[in-house]
């Protein structure tokens, strides 16, 4: 799919990996709606890093357990021009063992890591549907939709398991998705495997974690961009799982 001169959202990128996506988006030639919910110097250095290359790009901050934020997202995002892709990078990464949590906690991570990018897929296509009538009737690739969930849906962990839900539940709507979206959209997902960790690794947690790694490394930004390059430049895939995790999962 072309995204050269179209505009693509991105929610998360005050995160490393966001921001990395986002910036990658730009170099392909999109312009960038750049969601954030608190870091917003961070998401405007990754705004003035897309401009850099010429492209538009903007930071909008919101909080994705909002309701009204899917809506938000979107108008903000026409203001750009043309809205042809999604991509779903945010999300929280939780250590919720059975018995300790209640519903409040569940609730967020649910509504941030599943229903969130469920809503802004639901206004996404709502958009598409008003901008091109013909929308589910083309046979070219208009669109797409790239989320990113986890190995952790694929191979859930204990002690996560609210995120692991999440996850499985949002490569569940991938799938479902990609059916009724064809051929006029792509929807497909990525499951990373540890990328960023979530402050610092003890260093025999690390090893641990690498042990359980056949490539012997943790993934970096670059491993995730460059799956998102080929899942653009490949319109007939759809409805893909890609692990990109060194082969933790298999």
């Amino acid at each position: 799919m072309n995204i050269v001169e179209k505009t693509v959202i991105i929610t998360g990128t005050s995160g490393q990996l966001g921001a990395a996506i986002a910036l990658c988006l730009g170099r392909m030639g999109a312009d960038c709606l750049c969601h954030y919910h608190t870091n917003k110097a961070a998401a405007e250095k990754t705004v003035a890093a897309i401009r850099s290359l010429g492209r538009k790009a903007v930071a909008v901050e919101a909080d994705l357990a909002s309701a009204d934020t899917a809506a938000l997202l979107m108008a903000e995002a026409q203001k750009l021009g043309p809205v042809r892709g999604v991509v779903n990078s945010a999300s929280i990464f939780a250590r919720q063992p059975i018995g300790t949590f209640g519903e409040s906690e569940v609730s967020e991570v649910l509504a941030v890591n599943l229903a969130a990018p469920m809503h802004l897929c639901n206004e996404f296509v709502k958009y598409l549907k008003h901008a091109e009538p013909n929308f589910q009737k083309e046979q070219e690739t208009l669109a797409a939709i790239i989320n990113l969930v986890d190995v952790a849906g694929v191979k859930p962990w204990a002690e996560y398991g609210p995120y692991s839900a999440s996850r499985a539940g949002l490569i569940g709507l991938t799938k479902s998705l990609a059916k009724e979206l064809a051929p006029a959209a792509t929807v497909n997902a990525i499951a990373p495997g540890i990328v960023t960790w979530p402050g610092k690794m003890d260093p025999t947690e690390e090893q641990k974690q690498i042990k359980m790694i056949p490539a012997g490394r943790f993934g970096n930004p670059k491993d995730i961009t460059r799956t998102i390059e080929f899942l653009l430049n490949n319109d007939y895939i759809t409805g893909q799982i890609l692990c990109v995790d060194g082969g933790r999962s298999i």
